[in-house]
């Protein structure tokens, strides 16, 4: 018990990360990819070493999948490697659920992106503002000429969503 709130609360705060670096920069660290596939791996071994290998096969398929998605440009290497490392942590079971929350995620962010865009002002860049405000000033004029979506910001709310694969 101790082990999946911690697994938990660790998910959380490294998806929120992976989120805002996202957003930010649109990369997302290797490190939050890492240390979700740790922690998937250590919360599937608790379970036993059957679970765990059956996690990491899924995850295996479900990153090759992926990568044929960001082979075709559809979508990022760092969403590929945050979602192949959540399936570590992820019951198979539990897989499609995780994977229709994070499509259902993805699918209103892209809606949310593409009815901002119709409406968003192009705001001018002050150098001195506060970070927080110079990423909300790129992220409008990323957003007004319809550049890139932050999927880790679907990742994370559609993992959450799902219960974070419980």
């Amino acid at each position: 018990m101790m082990l999946a709130t911690t697994a938990l609360l660790a998910t959380t705060a490294i998806l929120a990360i992976a989120a805002w670096s996202d957003l930010a920069t649109r990369t997302i660290p290797d490190w939050c990819s890492l240390a979700l596939l740790a922690l998937g791996i250590a919360v599937r071994l608790a379970e036993g070493p059957t679970a765990a290998l059956s996690s990491l096969a899924m995850a295996f398929i479900i990153g090759c999948g992926f990568l044929i998605l960001h082979a075709r440009g559809f979508i990022g290497g760092g969403d590929v490697k945050l979602i192949a490392a959540l399936a570590v942590g992820t019951a198979p079971s539990a897989l499609p659920d995780l994977l229709f929350a994070i499509g259902l995620a993805g699918g209103a962010l892209g809606v949310a992106y593409l009815v901002m865009s119709r409406f968003m002002p192009r705001p001018a860049l002050r150098p001195n503002a506060a970070l927080p405000m110079r990423v909300a000033v790129v992220e409008a004029n990323r957003i007004a000429r319809r550049g890139p979506l932050p999927y880790a910001l679907a990742i994370a709310a559609g993992t959450i969503a799902a219960g974070l694969g419980a």
